[in-house]
């Protein structure tokens, strides 16, 4: 009688586990087809934009260079998908990413491959940087000049699908230098705005790990902080790294990046803190930046297959 208890017991839990595997299963299985669908989505509305272009193009009267709000069935949500749809000047252009409540102005980047959806340009320091988080959230400045997205339109972008971030970044003798990281995602407001990022390549050393110069990546990583400004301190430093360094950022204790900095018109600079436009691994902390502008492209982007004999201009 035990041993038949035994052995019943065992049937119910190998049953259990099995379940158990099964359902684990299934939701990777799951996992998978959703990556695949919004994939074949992706690829689908870029077919349908292409066909719509060309009709565009046949139709008696059309004009090459029209507004893209003009010549969209499908909206735009990003700027890989206006490079694809024909424009390829850089400029203003009018997307909608996905859940966004109303259309976006933006300004794309047609230079190194196209496609760049730019989140943040310095270049001059006429725009002041140390803003509210409410500003933050918006976005604020001049597209033509020095600006910030917003964070709103950045969760909303990323969580489109797979991003990569790219920074150009410029010091005061002409030297340039990028950095690069696949994966760039921001989280929504409830989260702060929380940032994660994949692997990095370029040439200005990756600020945003912590530098490797760095032995305590732990107090100087931004992987996983969340977003901070003067009036809302979400740093993992005593005091408030906003405040001190005078501009909103993934701060942690408090960086080893930050572009949104006091903007310092000689490069090398001294001040109560390091609160210039830093690039810790290239520059140090002790040097701010000249010119930095921030841009997201799709990972999957091919430049290959959007060659188009007809360049078309931004809307005036």
């Amino acid at each position: 009688m035990r041993m038949m208890q035994m052995i019943i017991g065992l049937m119910i839990i190998a049953d259990v586990t099995w379940s158990l595997n099964a359902s684990d299963s299934c939701q990777e299985e799951l996992a998978r087809l959703q990556e695949q669908e919004k994939l074949l989505k992706g690829q689908l509305q870029k077919q349908e934009l292409l066909l719509r272009r060309l009709r565009l193009l046949n139709q008696p009267g059309s004009r090459q260079d029209a507004p893209v709000d003009q010549i969209q069935d499908t909206q735009l949500t990003d700027c890989a998908q206006v490079f694809t749809s024909g424009f390829k000047q850089s400029g203003l252009y009018t997307i909608k990413p996905s859940d966004s409540p109303s259309p976006v102005k933006v300004y794309c980047d047609m230079t190194e491959g196209g496609g760049w959806t730019v989140i943040q340009r310095r270049v001059n320091g006429t725009e002041m940087f140390n803003r509210s988080w409410s500003e933050y959230k918006d976005g604020f400045g001049d597209m033509n000049a020095e600006f910030w997205l917003g964070n709103d339109n950045l969760h909303r972008i990323t969580t489109q699908g797979h991003y990569s971030l790219k920074i150009n970044l410029e010091d005061f003798e002409g030297h340039q230098r990028y950095a690069e990281y696949k994966n760039f995602r921001v989280a929504n407001e409830k989260d702060h705005y929380r940032l994660s990022f994949g692997a990095f390549e370029g040439t200005a050393g990756d600020a945003l790990s912590g530098g490797r110069q760095l032995a305590e990546s732990q107090w100087s990583s931004h992987q996983g902080m969340r977003f901070s400004t003067y009036d809302q301190d979400n740093d993992n430093y005593n005091g408030n790294c906003a405040q001190e360094d005078k501009g909103g950022w993934w701060f942690n204790k408090c960086h080893s990046a930050h572009l949104n900095g006091v903007y310092y018109p000689t490069g090398q600079y001294s001040s109560s803190t390091d609160d210039g436009v830093v690039w810790y691994p290239w520059k140090g902390w002790w040097y701010s930046l000249k010119t930095t502008i921030m841009k997201l492209r799709p990972v999957d982007y091919k430049m290959d297959l959007l060659d188009d004999p007809v360049p078309r201009r931004p809307p005036s």
